[in-house]
Order: structure tokens, then C-alpha cells, then sequence
């Protein structure tokens, strides 16, 4: 079995790579990414010693050079992770969003159709849902709710899911579509809330929050979004679209504080600044056709997954720092 991971060294798609390594060891990996500013090479550097891994530095927007992979590597299932994901980057150049996130997937989509693989799975995101009242911790997210974008951001993403769902339908496509609640672990690029309070803290630099801190978040452990989408890709219905949330609510004024706790830093760190344009108050995913269909859950506490991510950034210094050299 051959998989096509896109923007495979970006957070989430370097963790999935290392996991399907170790959950598929016969299995041979094709990695695409553009290598932007959120791409880190080195993330792969285990990964390259692996003989079942290849690396192209590649743009999924770059139909020719997409259509060179497929052709010479010949992929049964095609994962896309690649994605503009910075909501502040969006909104000060929306472009390179809409680019990557719609016109990247319609050309991966096509080389699907062209070179007849299997699968497709489209990495989504639970933005596209837009926000929920802060006052009604009742409502959540499910598949059935209807898409109401706040970003440019999630617009793209969002999009990107019409068309996926249009290939479905028009052209027989074989595709599946996951929506994931806010990841966290090791890997992240620190733009993030999780690692940029991580990196600023170590560092005894102020922590931004943004208004009051107040907006609430569903956080999961990166490994078990991995997990999710290992058995959609296997064992998911076409055509079906599938939430992956982590039961693990939480207001980002609360995890900043509980990030100081963790590293021995004080408060007054904390700084408060100006809030986000049509920043989303609350984010909730009922993941119930996931566990029901396929059998998932989330295994890792917030309290144990934050524990392990604080752990992994101290143990990689050196990561930070490589991205500090590139002057991010």
C-alpha cells in the first residue's frame, strides 16, 4: 500500500507520518510539501532514514509537478494536510489562502481521478462550522451543522470542502472529509496558542492573549486525530463526512495560566492585547458518527497530552531555535 501524505512537514502531517511509520511498517510513504515557513525539514529527519519514506518538495497548486509524483509513485490513498492555517496570516493575505486550501486540493483531487486512487481524504477543520454562544455549552458542532465562515481562513477551508464533496458527486470520486477540533503536541509550528506561550514562557517573554482570553476552545491530543484518520482512510464510508473532537474544553485565558503553572513562570507574563477581527468564541465537536461508525475515541486526557507536549518542547530546544533562525 502506498500513501500520499501532503504537507507531511507541517505539525499535524509530521505526526501522522511518524505515526503510520510505526502503525504501517509495510507500507510506503510519499510526502509532498511546499516547505513554507510552517514546513520544517528537519521534523522529518527520523523519517528520512526510514527506506518506506520519500520526500518531494513539492507545491500541490504545481499541477505538473503533482502529476510527476503520482505517475512515478503511483498512490493508492492521498491524505491532504497541506494548508494555509493561521487565521491573522489570512486575514492580512487572504490570497495564499485561497490558492493552497481550493485551488491545492482540486489539483490533488484531479490527479486522483487521472492516476486512480483509492482514496482521498480532505483535512478539514471545525472553523468552517463558525462559532458557538459562549452561553450554551449544550451546542455542538456535528456533521449536520451548517457551514457560517468567520475567516478568510476558514472560507478557503470550507470551500475546499464543497469541492471535494462536488468531485464526490459529479465525478465518482472516492473521497472522505474529517473536520478536527484545535490540535496540539509536539511539532507545532509556534504561531500557535500552545507552543508560543510554551516558547515565550521559556524564553521569559510576555504571553499575548487576545481580549480577555475568554474564547473556549475543544482541544486534541495531535496522536489521536492521527489515530482518527487512519481509520477513516481504512475502514470510513465515501462520500461521509466525519468529527474528530477531543472532549477537552477549555478557555485559552485557562491554558496560558495552567502553561505557567507547568514551566514555574509567573502571571505577570500574561499580556493582554487587542482581539482578532471576527475572532470565534467557542469551538465544540460532538464526535458521535466517528465513535459510533468506527469506534473512536479520544484517549489522552488534556491533563496528560499538555503534560507530554510541555515535555516534548523542552526536550527540543534546538527545533525552536532552528525556526528562530529563520527569523519566524
Amino acid at each position: 500500500m502506498t500513501v500520499l501524505i501532503t504537507g507531511g512537514a507541517g505539525f499535524i502531517g509530521t505526526n501522522f507520518v511518524y505515526y503510520m511509520l510505526e502503525k504501517h511498517k509495510d507500507y510506503r510513504l510519499i510526502c509532498l510539501d511546499s516547505l513554507t515557513y510552517a514546513g520544517n525539514f528537519s521534523s522529518l529527519k527520523n523519517a528520512l532514514e526510514n527506506p518506506n519514506f520519500t520526500f518531494y518538495k513539492t507545491d500541490i497548486t504545481d499541477k505538473n509537478a503533482v502529476c510527476d509524483v503520482f505517475e512515478k509513485e503511483k498512490p493508492d490513498i492521498v491524505i491532504n494536510f497541506a494548508a494555509e492555517s493561521h487565521v491573522d496570516r489570512s486575514i492580512e493575505n487572504p490570497e495564499i489562502f485561497l490558492r493552497t486550501n481550493i485551488i491545492g486540493t482540486q489539483v490533488m483531487m484531479d490527479a486522483c481521478l487521472k492516476y486512480g486512487a483509492k482514496r482521498f481524504h480532505q483535512v478539514s477543520t471545525d472553523e468552517v462550522y463558525g462559532d458557538l454562544p459562549l452561553d450554551r455549552p449544550d451546542l455542538l458542532f456535528t456533521e449536520d451543522t451548517p457551514i457560517h465562515t468567520s475567516s478568510p481562513y476558514s472560507a478557503s477551508k470550507a470551500s475546499a470542502d464543497l469541492l471535494v464533496g462536488a468531485y464526490i458527486r459529479t465525478f465518482g470520486l472516492p473521497a472522505t472529509i474529517s473536520r478536527c477540533s484545535n490540535n496540539y503536541g509536539p511539532y507545532q509550528f509556534p504561531e500557535k496558542l500552545i507552543p508560543l506561550m510554551i516558547a515565550n514562557a521559556l524564553a521569559n517573554k510576555p504571553l499575548p492573549v487576545y481580549g480577555q482570553g475568554l474564547n473556549v476552545r475543544d482541544w486534541l491530543y495531535v496522536e489521536d486525530h492521527c489515530r482518527a484518520i487512519d481509520l477513516i482512510v481504512h475502514n470510513g464510508t465515501v462520500g461521509e463526512i466525519y468529527n474528530i473532537g477531543g472532549h477537552n474544553e477549555m478557555r485559552n485565558i485557562d491554558i496560558v495560566r495552567l502553561i505557567c503553572e507547568k514551566l514555574g513562570k509567573p502571571e505577570s507574563l500574561i499580556t493582554y492585547v487587542t482581539d482578532r477581527k471576527g475572532h470565534d468564541m467557542r469551538y465544540a465537536i460532538d464526535p458521535s458518527k466517528i465513535h459510533r461508525e468506527l469506534g473512536w475515541l479520544p484517549e489522552t486526557r488534556f491533563a496528560d497530552g499538555i503534560q507530554k507536549t510541555i515535555k516534548w518542547y523542552l526536550e527540543n530546544s534546538e527545533w525552536l531555535k532552528q525556526l528562530n533562525m529563520k527569523g519566524v
